[in-house]
């Protein structure tokens, strides 16, 4: 149990500073689909604290709207999981930046 609870800290510290941005297709609204929004996210933690890419899924494509949130799970290696709330900060043309917060 230790284990787990040092595990979901870890990710729940890296999450709560982590931010990114990632270009999207070319449309008339900026949509990132949510496989490459997971994958994106588990690569930016992973590279941030040093550990294994997670396993993160996101119901849902996010919109590029400002203010938009969705909520993805992660799922560490040793199984513990943590929500992931991830936020539409700004958009620029195609590029939607936004931030990533893990639950305490």
């Amino acid at each position: 149990m230790l284990k787990s609870l040092s595990s979901a800290v870890t990710w729940g510290l890296a999450a709560a500073a982590a931010a990114g941005a990632l270009l999207t297709g070319c449309s008339s609204e900026a949509k990132l689909p949510k496989d490459e929004l997971g994958d994106t996210v588990a690569e930016k933690l992973a590279a941030q604290t040093g550990q294994p890419k997670p396993d993160v899924s996101c119901p849902e494509d996010l919109a590029g709207k400002v203010g938009t949130t969705t909520r993805c799970k992660l799922t560490a290696s040793d199984g513990t999981s943590l929500g992931v709330t991830v936020k539409v900060t700004s958009v620029d043309g195609d590029k939607i930046n936004y931030s990533i917060k893990a639950d305490q």
